[in-house]
């Protein structure tokens, strides 16, 4: 029982100490440079705006309900098993 405690135990602080990351503006590495503007842009996305995923990336869920069911069409692709 004491080997489960001792193990616990770490376990809880290393999550501990995995959480307590500092939280500041991100910047490239050293000798390196953001990744170049897209030619369409006057000036280069930051590193926030390259971090944060677009709407195709994560699209919204939809909550539309079905209302009403309606008959499939037919597809003549639809085939039974030979």
């Amino acid at each position: 029982m004491n080997k489960v405690h001792r193990a616990s135990r770490a376990l809880v602080l290393a999550l501990a100490l995995a959480s307590c990351g500092g939280k500041k503006e991100l910047q490239p590495e050293a000798g390196k440079s953001l990744p170049p503007a897209p030619v369409a842009v006057a000036t280069p996305p930051t590193p926030t705006q390259l971090m944060t995923p677009e709407v195709q990336a994560r699209p919204q869920r939809s909550d539309e309900l079905l209302k009403q069911s309606q008959e499939r069409r037919d597809d003549r692709f639809d085939l039974p098993p030979r």
